[in-house]
């Protein structure tokens, strides 16, 4: 037989040890008071000592009125818990958000959008960096364009020696013959110039666009890789040329016109000032806003007109800052330029000749024209990689800041393309709004990728689980 005690007695034991004392609550935000336990904390009959109940938690365990000691926010009432962060008592007001992280540098820039500082930054570790790719093409190319124009140079001093001979006085003939050669030399020499420039724009943006991303590629792989957009290249040049001497051409038909037409000085001369400024402002517009015609060339494969059209959308809302960084370059590349040529133009008019006639006065010598040569050429080969490496990052910076190009490039670093590859899939915009369009953007950036499958539906709100 079982002893069963009273249905008292339970009761009575618990009320002769005292009832026990409630669990501690830190203090809050929530109403009712410092340490003030929400309604319904109250220890009902029938609970032991840290024994969970109905409703009620034991010390330390969480439940329906007040979470434990150091439980997260969220898990109960509402209240949190002691030394967590949130809305609770001595959190800092709007929460603490920690930094973002750092963005990834596989190569001279950081993936992100950039200032004006590490653009600067970014053109010289390109070529410090890979010296061979940027000194190296540069002082190549100059080389042959330096003897080419040294060689007309060379003839036509010796032009202007034998028609000139001992006497100052030049007839009719020794000037057309003079002419003769003049003219075709500095033809020459322009068109030579304007080649030699776009041949060290496209290999230089290949170079410090594989740069970029971490990659530096030789004189052999530069070429090959503007080698295909050089014509492209070329009519871009030219139509940029075309836009910049139009001003020009435009105020000067508007003189003659009015010349023609009668009118009078003062208003042609005012006339043909104000036009001078228009002119001007015009030309600084246009070389700003066709500016990345020639990254966009090379890097993103577009023809002519495409490449001018592309540069003008992302220079559209960010002129003064585009120029602003391109007039600051050019700043540079003169200063540094002029620095570099000093040594060599001092030595170059110490061989020039100084004697009193007016055909050997103003006619140098041949070492005194390949001493100045060198100078060009050891000029050029440092401040043109300057040049074309500040153009490329902020074409680069441009496109990350409209279009999330870190992001693309982010996902080619990490897959790790294949050389060239990266050319077609990472810097050409695609999409069916054309170059620069949304959709072309959208597809620039990585894409997602397949999720977990997702499970079933939560049932409805008061129906009967699934079981």
């Amino acid at each position: 037989m079982t002893d069963t005690p009273p249905s008292g007695a339970g009761e009575a034991g618990d009320q002769e040890q005292g009832p026990p004392p409630p669990p501690w609550f830190p203090p809050g935000s929530q109403p009712g008071g410092y340490g003030q336990a929400p309604p319904g904390a109250g220890v009902p009959p029938g609970t032991g000592y840290g024994q969970p109940g109905y409703d009620q938690p034991g010390y330390g365990q969480p439940g329906y009125g007040q979470p434990g000691y150091g439980q997260a926010p969220g898990s109960a009432y509402g209240q949190p818990g002691y030394g967590q962060t949130g809305a609770g008592h001595g959190a800092p007001p709007g929460g603490w958000a920690p930094p973002p992280p750092h963005a990834p540098k596989p190569g001279v820039i950081p993936l992100r959008p950039i200032a004006v500082g590490e653009i600067l930054d970014g053109a010289f570790t390109s070529i410090r960096r890979n010296p061979r790719a940027t000194l190296g093409i540069a002082a190549v190319v100059l080389t042959i364009s330096g003897i080419v124009t040294t060689s007309l140079e060379v003839l036509l001093l010796s032009q202007l020696g034998l028609n000139t001979g001992t006497d100052q006085t030049l007839t009719g003939a020794q000037l057309a013959g003079m002419l003769a050669v003049v003219i075709p030399s500095g033809l020459t020499a322009l068109v030579l110039a304007f080649i030699v420039q776009i041949l060290l724009t496209g290999l230089l943006t290949a170079v410090v666009g594989r740069s970029v991303l971490g990659d530096r590629i030789t004189a052999g792989e530069a070429w090959r890789i503007a080698r295909p957009r050089l014509p492209a290249l070329l009519l871009a040049t030219l139509l940029t040329g075309l836009a910049l001497i139009g001003p020009w051409a435009g105020l000067a038909a508007v003189l003659i016109l009015l010349g023609v037409a009668g009118a009078p000085g003062g208003l042609l001369i005012a006339i043909g000032f104000l036009g001078v400024i228009a002119a001007v402002v015009l030309d600084v517009w246009f070389w700003t806003m066709l500016s990345m015609s020639a990254a966009a060339v090379v890097l993103e494969r577009q023809g002519p007109a495409q490449a001018l059209g592309r540069s003008w959308r992302l220079v559209r809302k960010s002129f003064w800052r585009v120029f602003g960084i391109l007039l600051l370059a050019g700043i540079i590349v003169l200063v540094a330029s002029s620095v570099l040529r000093l040594p060599f133009t001092v030595i170059s008019a110490a061989f020039s000749s100084g004697s009193a006639p007016l055909a050997e006065a103003i006619k140098p010598s041949v070492a005194s024209l390949v001493i100045g040569a060198v100078g060009s050429i050891v000029a050029g080969a440092i401040t043109q990689p300057i040049s074309a490496g500040v153009t490329v990052l902020l074409y680069v910076d441009l496109r990350m800041r409209r279009e999330g190009l870190d992001l693309a490039l982010q996902t080619a670093t990490s897959d790790a393309q294949a050389p060239g590859d990266d050319f077609a899939t990472v810097w050409r915009p695609a999409g069916p709004q054309g170059p620069g369009g949304a959709a072309g953007a959208a597809q620039t950036a990585p894409q997602p990728g397949p999720g977990p499958e997702a499970g079933p539906s939560p049932p409805a709100t008061g129906a009967p689980p699934t079981w």
